[in-house]
């Protein structure tokens, strides 16, 4: 590009095509890089959103597109590459790709996301979004008045076991060790719960179905009738690349609040590869506005100070 990028945009799921809005609708001389082609994210394993004000049944492909094709009519320019490793150089940041490729720009938007953790079991990958979920909270009114399984041990594990067991007519709770890693008192009130059934030390072996998931088969050799099984054994943050370059919390998310501010000056962050609460698409699109306006204040301000600094008025 013949003029220095104001933002590189790493990402192009909702986050980071949030930001590539915003960014265009500011002014800003953006590019968004995205290592899948025309790529959008998780949100493309979502049969079905029901949450996303404006499109009350959508599946996630669909939804993915639509983000994509508002910022392709703004002119939002996109390239295909893998980061890896990013720097700090004089006038703001590189960044640095597996194919060789190094990008400069005065700031960097983050928005490479989370992966959840898989069972690696048969039929997990062949039933995803067919009666496999990574998200309660999405999916689970989907569920209502059939029967489900949550399997994890933690604490998204028993929370998503006490949410659905609002919706469904019967919850499994399915753990491979005698001890829950969550909270007691959560372990509790599951306890209490008529239509959940919690079953530790019991190992999946694979999940069967037709179209879509019909039953969990244990090691020991029980069968568990479901309509839909919610794994919840934890995610894993994009975050291999920023070690060393802003502050990570224990699990890997870079800590950053709603703002998108990191600990390096001119980097942002946006979407689920943050420390937060709520990681959906509408919690996603919202961090990629804000780190867009983030990083447009920032540039103002980098600018303002150069701009005092060769005016010859050193304020004496």
């Amino acid at each position: 590009m013949d003029q220095q990028l104001d933002v590189l945009i790493i990402g192009s799921g909702p986050a980071g095509l949030g930001a590539a809005v915003y960014a265009k609708r500011a002014g800003l001389r953006a590019l968004v890089m995205e290592k899948e082609y025309r790529g959008t994210g998780q949100i493309t394993e979502s049969d079905q959103v029901d949450n996303y004000l404006g499109f009350s049944k959508i599946n996630g492909y669909d939804l993915g597109e639509a983000f994509l094709k508002h910022a392709e009519e703004l002119d939002v320019q996109f390239q295909e590459g893998a980061a890896d490793a990013f720097s700090k150089n004089e006038s703001g940041w590189s960044a640095h790709f597996e194919d060789g490729r190094t990008i400069d720009a005065k700031t960097i938007i983050y928005c490479a996301g989370a992966s959840h953790r898989r069972l690696g079991i048969d039929g997990e990958e062949e039933f995803a979004g067919k009666g496999v979920s990574y998200c309660a909270v999405c999916d689970g009114a989907f569920y209502k008045g059939k029967e489900t399984a949550v399997i994890g041990g933690g604490d998204t594990a028993l929370g998503d076991a006490l949410y659905l067991s609002d919706l469904c007519d019967k919850v499994y709770l399915i753990h491979r060790r005698d001890q829950f890693r969550g909270a007691a008192s959560t372990v509790q009130k599951l306890q209490e719960k008529e239509n959940v059934e919690i079953l530790t030390s019991a190992a999946l072996s694979k999940i069967v179905g037709e179209q879509t998931v019909t039953a969990l088969e244990l090691k020991d050799g029980r069968s568990i009738p479901v309509n839909g099984a919610f794994v919840a054994v934890g995610m894993k943050p994009q975050t291999e690349s920023l070690r060393g370059v802003v502050d990570l919390d224990e699990a890997g998310y870079v800590i950053a609040d709603e703002t998108g501010v990191t600990s390096a000056p001119g980097f942002f962050v946006a979407g689920d590869v943050r420390t937060k609460a709520l990681r959906q698409v509408v919690t996603a699109v919202s961090d990629g506005a804000n780190a867009a306006v983030s990083a447009l204040e920032y540039i103002r301000r980098q600018e303002d100070v150069s701009d005092e600094s060769g005016s010859g008025d050193v304020g004496f």
